[in-house]
């Protein structure tokens, strides 16, 4: 994905109508890397979440909390994919400790996602952090 975070945050302040908003999050997923037919296994496969969600994450040195992380991700619902996008652009190519850091619901929110998804959503796209921050202390771990 080259749409980094900086720019998905512009793009969100430019868009008023949540239609706007949505078209984008489906474009954002539509520029996701293909994630292999291997990678859609049930080990990448997140928990939690209502659409069918693939995270494969490799980890690049380490070990320890400054090994980076690098996600590839899918979904089988468009505006997932797009949600699976954002987290990508929060969270891959990050240190673990950095990732262990950030406070995605904070950009989420700053995004007006939070009150824009329903409860569902919500639900699949705190999996998706939940997963990642797991993938992120494993590797601080080493």
């Amino acid at each position: 994905m080259t749409t980094s975070l900086d720019d998905i945050v512009a793009n969100f302040e430019l868009l008023d109508e949540w239609d706007d908003r949505y078209r984008y999050l489906i474009e954002l997923g539509k520029g996701l890397e293909p994630l292999s037919e291997a990678a859609h296994n049930d080990v990448n496969k997140v928990r939690g979440c209502a659409s069918q969600v693939w995270l494969d994450v490799h980890r690049e040195g380490g070990p320890g909390p400054q090994t980076r992380l690098h996600f590839l991700g899918d979904s089988d619902a468009h505006i997932v994919r797009g949600l699976v996008a954002l987290a990508l652009a929060i969270f891959s190519g990050r240190p673990a400790s950095e990732i262990l850091a950030t406070d995605a619901f904070a950009i989420y929110e700053k995004l007006g996602l939070a009150a824009h998804l329903t409860p569902q959503r919500s639900n699949g796209v705190r999996a998706m952090i939940d997963r990642i921050k797991n993938d992120a202390r494993a590797a601080a771990a080493g």
